[in-house]
């Protein structure tokens, strides 16, 4: 079974420095059929302005990922990591027991585009930590690479729950595919382009929940990059 959200139906918030849309439930905007799936609580498509982004704040007992589509993001927290990340740059940082971070656009002329996930951590009170590591379009090119995964497995971050995070650059026409585990399920989010998937065409913003799927075959319509979470 596969549910689409559409992504001129997820919630938007336009602040002017930030231009951003909520696949999920997030801070002021809520719709009670939209929560969150399984144990992946937030996507956020962020559009940063340059040089603005988000002042220290705090995070707890919380998986954190972001996916950077376009620009730099210049990041620093209270563990001591300080990085600029670019277009194909994943972090993942586990909040924990509790974390400070910023994150600013890093660029004083060009905008910034990331993706920032949240997922429900595997136990809480753990040490906060952090990743990141580069996954060049040549990577993920025509394949489904596994970007994040409970054991850090192909060279993949590791995170604290037993989800696994795809990513794929498909050129036009090209295809591939994913094998879903009985009792699994998944959620498809498209970042850029068309892809048809089990028979749904999915655009850009566009998201889908799947259940009760052995496997999920994708093929781009038009040149695509796509993220596809493996949940419990």
């Amino acid at each position: 079974m596969i549910k689409v959200r559409k992504s001129e139906d997820r919630g938007h918030v336009s602040h002017g420095w930030l231009d951003t849309y909520h696949t999920f439930s997030f801070s002021s905007y809520y719709d009670p059929q939209f929560t969150g799936f399984r144990e992946l609580l937030v996507i956020n498509d962020d559009r940063i302005a340059a040089g603005e982004g988000f002042g220290k704040h705090g995070h707890r007992d919380m998986e954190i990922i972001t996916y950077v589509l376009d620009g730099s993001l210049e990041h620093k927290d209270s563990m001591g990591t300080g990085s600029v990340l670019k277009y194909g740059d994943v972090q993942r940082m586990s909040a924990g027991t509790g974390v400070l971070h910023s994150e600013f656009n890093h660029s004083k002329k060009d905008p910034l585009h990331l993706l920032q996930i949240w997922v429900t951590p595997g136990a809480e009170g753990i040490r906060p930590s952090y990743e990141e590591k580069r996954f060049s379009p040549e990577d993920k090119k025509n394949r489904l690479k596994l970007i994040v995964s409970p054991d850090g497995r192909d060279g993949s971050l590791t995170m604290h729950q037993n989800v696994s995070l795809y990513a794929s650059v498909l050129e036009e026409g090209k295809a591939t595919d994913l094998s879903l585990k009985s009792g699994r399920y998944a959620w498809v989010h498209v970042a850029r382009g068309v892809v048809e998937f089990n028979g749904v065409v999915l655009e850009e913003g566009d998201g889908a929940a799947v259940s009760e799927e052995q496997k999920l075959k994708f093929q781009a319509k038009t040149p695509a990059e796509f993220l596809v979470f493996d949940l419990p």
